[in-house]
């Protein structure tokens, strides 16, 4: 008995020696519990790409799905190389001239800490924000971008355009410290928790400035300007895509507190509640909407309710209760419907609503923090805090749209000019996955015999339009 008590004791004061070395071991602990959860958020943001891929392709027709997935997929591989280059330094370097970062290029400074986690975690976690807002442009520009004018795209917004905006909010730049310099709410600025406007709106302009510098889909519009549909390949691809975006967004909100334990496990607990609620609200807003409107439970009004009721809450999620969770969520989930009609009158095709889902809505959650805040710091107009922080929010809203519609706009007009921006009216009829990747998603629905028509021209799951503009 002697023998295994000896060991028990040796090993016990062996591992107090051990702790003894560390001169706050419970410090360490929680800096790995943080790191941790933070580093889990971002696999499950990183996974949302999956979920727009997967809307994506099922909003679009079959001769496309291919090109849908090969731009997710690349948009993410070099905006990782861009961010890691450039953008996580004009983001957030250390040295800041007022309107970007100027240090931590290529990470060059990776053993300091950001709040209570390694840097590298930080920036990993910061990288899949940067893919979320490039590649939601995707699926508004979808069946008729060039591959290689998407690239360009998504190299610029991931090193330059989001990275620039996202400094002057989450980098303490000019908007984050405009309560101090206007007096409207001192101590105080532009308020946005996890990117309704720094993520979503960057993102929604810059769909929307690609969907004009293209025009519309072949067929999309006739000549008199009334609409014809071009339904999408896959209600089930679409579905299980929004299913993997709601989840994902519990890495995005909740993951943005940069921690978890102790204190921050409720405010953790609130954002990740307010989340889910908004998202149910503006799910069953849009179906209500939508039954009223056509007398039909729409399938895409309740699949784009739940994701405009994510895009809304994604700014005040830290700041309202879950009752104002659920009016924010149901606002969007009417939003998203009402601006899917009013793009249809602009004749501006946007083939799976990320304009309405992302710019409409990610405006409108912003300005919902100016309207419904009553927690962590910021108090909105209709809990008393009066209209600064609602102008507040307003000015960030207005500098994000006039700072990506400018920028992308010049973007899209110099790749334009330059190698082009569309297909040609061939290709677009063919199908990219055919034209500009040789891939046929759903191969076994083209008859590749000789003499065969043409997948665009064959039963193939196509849905082709006829071939014009509508001009």
């Amino acid at each position: 008995m002697i023998g295994p008590v000896a060991a028990a004791l040796t090993f016990l004061i062996g591992s107090r020696l051990v702790w003894a070395q560390d001169a706050n071991p419970t410090a360490e602990v929680l800096r790995g519990v943080d790191t941790m959860w933070v580093l889990v958020a971002a696999f499950l943001v990183f996974f949302m790409q999956a979920g727009f891929a997967l809307v994506e392709a099922g909003l679009t027709r079959a001769k496309n799905a291919s090109n849908i997935m090969m731009k997710n997929l690349m948009d993410f591989v070099m905006g990782s190389l861009a961010y890691w280059a450039i953008g996580y330094g004009l983001m957030f370097g250390a040295v800041s001239s007022g309107l970007f970062g100027t240090s931590n290029f290529l990470l060059g400074a990776t053993g300091d800490d950001v709040g209570n986690v390694p840097m590298l975690a930080f920036w990993l976690f910061q990288l899949v924000f940067a893919g979320t807002a490039a590649t939601i442009v995707s699926g508004a520009m979808a069946e008729r971008t060039k591959f290689s004018a998407y690239l360009i795209y998504s190299i610029v917004i991931s090193a330059i355009i989001y990275p620039i905006f996202g400094h002057w909010v989450w980098g303490t730049g000019w908007l984050w410290t405009l309560g101090d310099t206007t007096g409207l709410v001192p101590g105080g600025g532009f308020r946005d928790f996890a990117g309704s406007t720094v993520v979503h709106s960057v993102g929604g302009w810059a769909a929307l400035m690609g969907t004009l510098a293209l025009g519309p889909r072949l067929g999309r519009f006739n000549r008199d300007g009334s609409p014809n549909a071009i339904p999408g390949h896959s209600v089930t691809l679409f579905g299980l895509g929004v299913f993997i975006l709601w989840l994902g967004w519990f890495g995005f909100n909740p993951g943005s507190q940069l921690a978890i334990a102790g204190s921050n496990a409720d405010a953790v607990a609130l954002v990740a509640a307010n989340t889910n609620l908004a998202a149910a609200a503006g799910a069953a807003a849009a179906v209500i909407y939508g039954y009223i409107t056509s007398k039909k439970a729409n399938v895409g009004a309740a699949f784009n309710g739940v994701l405009a009721g994510l895009v809304a809450i994604t700014a005040p999620c830290a700041f309202v209760t879950p009752l104002d969770a659920i009016v924010i969520g149901a606002v969007g989930g009417v939003l998203v419907m009402v601006f899917g009609r009013v793009l249809e009158m602009l004749k501006i095709d946007d083939p799976v609503g990320a304009i309405p889902v992302h710019l409409v809505c990610g405006a409108w959650g912003t300005l919902a923090i100016g309207l419904f805040a009553s927690l962590g710091g910021v108090t909105g107009l209709f809990h008393g805090g009066g209209l600064g922080q609602l102008i507040i929010q307003l000015i960030g809203v207005i500098a994000c749209g006039v700072w990506t519609a400018a920028t992308t706009g010049v973007l899209f007009f110099a790749i334009k000019k330059t190698i082009g921006l569309r297909v040609s009216a061939e290709e677009e009829v063919q199908g990219l996955d055919a034209m500009e990747h040789g891939a046929i998603a759903y191969p076994q629905d083209v008859d590749f015999t000789p003499g065969a028509p043409s997948p665009a021209t064959s039963i193939y799951r196509s849905g082709a339009a006829p071939a014009t503009t509508g001009k």
